[in-house]
């Protein structure tokens, strides 16, 4: 496991896009161990996603680095790659991307442990308790993926994520599907167990009661750089730039409840 302040991933300068087009013009983040949760926020097409695949090495930079333990990410050697897999999850909107009709939820979970007991990063988890902290009921052990709703699908997800006890947890819009009220309660219980695991959170949303629950800091992310940084009541009471203003006016009573 890593130790506090060790430094994982490590954005420097980061400009990267698709197809030539850059959306990110110099983006500096970095994610240490057992650190409080970090929270990204802006409007939809700003290229928060393209952050998210920047630091999972899925994306070429054009400029600047992303760094995974000095290494760059998007360059790890084959036994590298196995390392980080299993160091830092992913969860995205899209939840479990599966198209195997015969895969259960149990399958699925039991999978996940098994790759945490081969690497050495087992915890106390059971398949029970994984699905109980996502608010799935017991019956859904012998229920396939594919007969899921996008919400179940993502919370299952989460729960994957979790029963390899990752250094770095890297969420991006990861409930979105899901009821407010409980995706409020998923994310309190989440807080809880990343605090007592010491396991780093990016949570990456247009949804400011999320990640205001969630994240003691946040970086707004708007014309291609980081716009803004804190706590976000401070932001917003400041807003300082026009997407933040933005923010707030999209989402009022939030706003009014954090000022």
């Amino acid at each position: 496991m890593a130790q506090a302040g060790e430094a994982i991933i490590v954005a420097s300068g980061l400009k990267a896009g698709y197809e030539g087009e850059e959306v990110l013009h110099g983006v500096d983040l970095t994610i240490a161990g057992r650190s409080a949760p970090v929270g990204i926020i802006g409007p939809s097409g700003v290229g928060k996603s393209t952050v998210v695949r920047a630091l999972m090495g899925i994306i070429t930079p054009y400029g600047g680095t992303v760094s995974y333990r000095g290494r760059p990410a998007h360059k790890l050697r084959r036994g590298e790659k196995k390392v980080f897999a299993g160091e830092v999850r992913r969860v995205s909107q899209e939840g479990v991307p599966t198209t195997d009709p015969r895969l259960t939820a149990e399958k699925y979970l039991a999978g996940a442990l098994k790759d945490a007991r081969r690497a050495g990063r087992t915890h106390a988890s059971t398949i029970e308790g994984l699905l109980d902290f996502v608010a799935l009921e017991q019956h859904f052990t012998g229920r396939t993926l594919v007969t899921m709703s996008g919400g179940e699908r993502q919370r299952l997800a989460l729960a994957h994520a979790l029963a390899t006890r990752p250094d770095v947890l890297v969420l991006d819009e990861p409930l979105t599907a899901i009821d407010p009220g409980l995706r409020s309660e998923i994310l309190r219980r989440l807080k809880t167990l990343a605090a007592d695991l010491g396991i780093s959170v990016l949570l990456v949303s247009h949804d400011l009661e999320s990640v205001e629950r969630l994240c003691s800091t946040v970086h707004v992310l708007a014309d291609g750089v980081f716009v803004a940084s804190g706590p976000l009541t401070e932001i917003l009471a400041a807003a300082s730039h026009p997407v933040v203003a933005d923010l707030a006016a999209a989402a009022p009573l939030t706003a009014q409840r954090l000022r």
